[in-house]
């Protein structure tokens, strides 16, 4: 199918999606099943999608993401039936009121339409973002990358055939089978079928769609995180939750990628956190003052280490003077997603939530809780970065729009 017949089927069903009511939990719970029953199809899909990327030279922390297991598996099964057991959200009266003129107005919650989402090599995106957009009453065209072509490919036959049995229409999922530049860029310019455009993936990706695309866009998961160690931090508290957030895994986006840490403590903290991200072979590029402490153990950072997100085992440091210069740096190199203080200072914790202009801002607790499951949504389609619409961990009611209906007796307008 082109990318203009899987629009226009994709249109059709997001119609019967609006009315579809309960079948839409059938729906879900009969794909949870499937994947766990299609468990050896899916393995053997995925280790077709692993040996290619392994002899592309695909990197091991990419190669994490990419792989799938029986536990990964059982976890998007799990995801899917936690997105099911939630309200449903469409038809939810947001607020309503009754005017002087005696009209009734409520704004209640109903699904955006159609979604495209372009991801990179992450088979559990294509079950989550499903299960995400069918819950919310939108259709969904998927494009993933070449990487896991095969993997995406099984995964949505799984998902459709369970969709269609439940009695949702077939093309409520839909999967991109061209993984070139060409179809990502048709997506973008879909613009008679797409209400919306979700990219996952790096900045690079992200970047592209939201420069090149026609379709409205949420931007999402580009994650320059940052640690700052305050002075007053407990330091193996902060050498905990650095290894945490960099190294349970690191390809993802609310995993940190820069530590800045206070001068007054850095000649204590840093021997402490380097032994500790030394055990997982974490390679440090640290500024002058950062090598002076460290010596060897660390590499020059460059101004490019700033600001790259690295998603491997790579964590820039950077000694500085005070809290403000912490502040300074981190709203010059973050992209908003998620940013921690480790400090023992209430006043210090209170404005730096209050300055820090990202998604989700922590005091003393990893980047990495920075989930849809985590905050209690279950799964999530992605983490915006953006400020308009959705911002943060992106659930099933940041895939609905609302609508006025309003209730009148003859009333005109005078």
């Amino acid at each position: 199918m082109t990318l203009t017949q899987m629009g226009q089927a994709a249109k059709k069903a997001a119609a019967d999606l609006a009315l579809a009511g309960a079948k839409k939990d059938s729906a879900l719970y009969a794909i949870a099943d499937a994947l766990e029953t299609n468990e050896k199809r899916l393995l053997s899909a995925n280790a077709e999608d692993l040996k290619a990327a392994k002899q592309a030279g695909m990197r091991t922390a990419l190669l994490d993401r990419l792989t799938l297991t029986h536990s990964r598996i059982s976890g998007m099964a799990k995801g899917v039936r936690e997105v099911a057991a939630q309200e449903d959200p469409i038809g939810q009266v947001v607020e309503g009121s009754v005017r002087p003129n005696g009209l009734e107005i409520r704004r209640v919650r109903v699904p955006l339409g159609v979604i495209g989402i372009i991801f990179e090599a992450r088979p559990n995106v294509a079950a989550d973002a499903s299960a995400l957009c069918l819950k919310a009453g939108n259709a969904v065209i998927l494009r993933g990358g070449k990487e896991a072509i095969h993997s995406n490919t099984v995964c949505v036959k799984i998902m459709r055939a369970a969709a269609e049995s439940a009695g949702l229409p077939r093309d409520c999922i839909q999967l991109v089978q061209d993984t070139s530049h060409a179809s990502a860029t048709g997506m973008m310019q879909l613009t008679d079928y797409l209400d919306v455009l979700i990219p996952r993936g790096g900045r690079g990706l992200i970047q592209s769609v939201v420069q090149n695309a026609r379709v409205p866009v949420i931007q999402t998961g580009a994650g320059n995180c940052h640690v700052y160690v305050d002075d007053s931090a407990d330091i193996e508290m902060a050498a905990k939750i650095i290894d945490n957030a960099k190294t349970s895994r690191p390809s993802v986006c609310n995993a940190i990628e820069t530590i800045l840490v206070h001068k007054d403590i850095a000649k204590e903290a840093l021997p402490v956190i380097a032994a500790r991200l030394q055990k997982k072979h974490v390679e440090l590029r640290g500024c002058f003052r950062t090598q002076e402490i460290l010596g060897s153990k660390v590499v020059p950072a460059t101004e490019k280490d700033w600001e790259t997100e690295y998603g491997d085992y790579i964590l820039a440091v950077r000694v500085v003077d005070n809290m403000e210069q912490a502040l300074e740096h981190i709203a010059k190199y973050s992209t908003g997603h998620s940013e921690c203080i480790v400090t023992k200072s209430y006043e210090h914790a209170r404005l730096f939530q209050q300055r820090v202009d990202s998604a989700a801002v922590y005091v003393n607790a990893s980047t990495r809780f920075t989930d849809g499951g985590e905050f209690g949504l279950g799964a999530e389609i992605g983490i915006s970065t953006q400020k308009l619409h959705a911002r943060g961990p992106m659930g099933v009611k940041q895939l609905t729009s609302t609508k006025f209906l309003v209730m009148g007796d003859g009333q005109v307008r005078e």
